[in-house]
């Protein structure tokens, strides 16, 4: 009985296919961020956002995020990212962007000084208390250096 022999290019197909699924997964497995002395950039798959502190307003612990409009992104599980939209600002173009990695801990909620929202938690709890003390540190700084000018 003869065997058929499969084309080498279809066994790379699948490689390939593979390598580019378990990326994907690794990208939005978790909140990836990177503190630099003016921003802070948060990346979560295809979702990527600077944080500018010098526009940072406020920063206030959350334990639900409000009912929002999504207009891109995911939620699965206790994961949620992508650029959602408030029902109260369905007229205007105020972007809500989510960087939820367990929708049962407390979410950081940061509001800039042009009304634009980013709710942020991280896979642990004790990374978010310390990202979330290190951005109040922030904000306060901005607040003394705005007053001494």
């Amino acid at each position: 009985m003869a065997t058929k022999k499969r084309h080498w290019l279809w066994n790379i197909v699948i490689v390939l296919t593979v390598i580019v699924c378990l990326m994907a997964f690794a990208a939005h497995y978790k909140n990836w961020t990177r503190i630099e002395p003016d921003k802070m950039t948060i990346l979560s798959g295809i979702y990527y956002h600077d944080l500018k502190y010098k526009d940072l307003d406020k920063a206030e612990w959350v334990d639900k995020i409000p009912p929002m409009v999504r207009l891109n992104g995911f939620s699965a599980f206790e994961k949620g990212k992508g650029v959602y939209q408030e029902f109260k600002d369905t007229l205007t173009d105020k972007k809500v962007y989510v960087f939820v990695d367990n929708f049962e801990h407390p979410k950081i909620r940061l509001v800039n000084k042009d009304a634009s929202q980013l709710f942020l938690n991280l896979k642990d709890s004790l990374e978010t208390i310390e990202m979330f003390d290190f951005l109040n540190d922030k904000i306060e700084l901005q607040g003394k250096m705005s007053e001494g000018n």
